[in-house]
């Protein structure tokens, strides 16, 4: 009876899954898939990890819910500690949302409260949610904000340094990026109207492509010359996935604000902010919330496991070991396909970027070769402005043999071309 849900949502494939156990789905008709989209990064821990599943299950015996404007559940009082133990120092203020694109929300109006500015700027290629100011600031692809405009105004649009898109050298794509926003804060938005800067440490829609630390470096430079709020937008690269709780701490530097979600809930449903105390106080009481925002006490038991989880068992050593194996794997492959242009990523957060003899993005390749794996049970997901991006967001409880016999099934797969 799939033809009674809505058809605004696309579907990598149309299994109708049962079950999930570690890195593996398993349909109604008992087929098992490997499952490298992590539900988007969502599962970091894995389908169903016994210790998440058992703390679920406990708490839904206890309280289900207590609405944060009326009581404080003490699920969510917990969670914000184990948040605290995992964050800067200087972070120790925590807000609560049930998904990225709330979050993504809940920052923009921390910072607009905050500093007394309108203005935001976000980066080309960069995914910050669906909702309607979200897709203001989204632009991987018109997709998202296709028949949806005019959209809210005040967010302005930079070069994301993207070199192999451009075409160049990392140092050459910062230095033109470094450029671009010096000309934007000139000519569009001026410093003292703009709010914040907000980042993903690694590109993720626009296609999985790490910021350098001296870019993220300068970033900060720019903020605190000019009171600007500098933004992590860290909804698909936190929690162990780029081998660091968060990217951010690759690159030497202190955000003024982190967005957190997707990986934060092993796949309840449950976002974050998290700033200083600071920062925080000013925003005046009331001026936002929601009903289920920090209320659920499911989610936030969920979540404060999972920080356990990725603690207690090594999940980010765990990602740095399996994404040098899947680097150099992919690496070697390239090498015997040149359909594959780039290879790059941090951690298990990996890129393969498709381009044809003279360069070009090669979007066709690209879906022929994910519809090749799917056929063959393997579930991976596109993504890049044109679609000619494969990205690997496995569980980060994957083993060798495991990663092993995956790119086995990746390499059948690229016989197609």
């Amino acid at each position: 009876m799939q033809e009674l849900l809505s058809t605004v949502w696309t579907h990598l494939s149309t299994a109708q899954i049962v079950k999930g156990e570690g890195i593996y789905l398993y349909d109604d008709k008992g087929n098992r898939y490997i499952d490298f989209t992590s539900g988007i990064g969502v599962l970091n821990t894995g389908h169903c990890h016994p210790r998440i599943t058992k703390a679920v299950q406990q708490q839904a015996g206890e309280l289900l819910f207590g609405q944060m404007n009326c009581v404080v559940p003490d699920a969510t009082v917990k969670l914000a500690q184990k948040l605290d133990e995992i964050t800067p120092p200087y972070i120790n203020r925590f807000f609560f949302s049930n998904s990225g694109a709330e979050a993504t929300e809940a920052c923009v109006k921390l910072a607009k409260a905050a500093t007394g500015r309108s203005n935001i700027i976000v980066f080309q290629g960069s995914f910050h949610g669906r909702t309607h100011l979200a897709m203001a600031m989204t632009t991987s692809k018109t997709v998202y904000r296709q028949k949806f405009q005019p959209l809210p105004s005040g967010i302005f649009v930079t070069p994301f340094p993207y070199a192999y898109q451009y075409g160049w050298s990392e140092n050459e794509a910062v230095a033109f990026c470094k450029k671009q926003l010096d000309i934007l804060l000139r000519g569009q938005t001026a410093p003292n109207e703009t709010a914040a800067i907000i980042i993903e440490p690694v590109l993720g829609e626009g296609g999985y492509v790490p910021a350098p630390a001296p870019f993220l470096q300068h970033l900060r430079d720019v903020c605190d010359e000019h009171g600007i709020l500098l933004v992590m937008d860290e909804v698909q690269s936190g929690f162990g996935r780029t081998v660091t709780m968060f990217c951010f701490e690759q690159s030497d530097i202190k955000p003024d604000i982190i967005v957190m979600a997707k990986g934060l809930g092993s796949g309840l449903p449950i976002s974050a902010i998290a700033s200083s105390r600071e920062i925080m106080e000013r925003w005046l009481p009331g001026t936002h919330g929601g009903t289920y925002g920090g209320g659920s006490a499911v989610a936030s038991r969920a979540a404060a496991e999972t920080i356990d989880v990725i603690r207690d068992e090594n999940l980010s050593e765990n990602a740095a070991d399996r994404g040098s194996q899947l680097m150099d794997a992919l690496q070697k492959l390239q090498a015997e396909y040149p359909i594959i242009g780039d290879v790059r990523g941090r951690g298990l957060m990996v890129a393969t970027e498709f381009t044809d003899s003279n360069g070009n993005p090669d979007a066709e390749t690209t879906k022929k070769v994910a519809a090749a794996c799917i056929k063959n049970n393997l579930l991976l997901l596109t993504c890049g402005t044109y679609g000619n991006v494969i990205r690997w967001i496995p569980p980060l409880i994957v083993t060798n043999t495991q990663l092993d016999e995956t790119l086995s099934v990746f390499k059948s797969a690229l016989q197609v071309h």
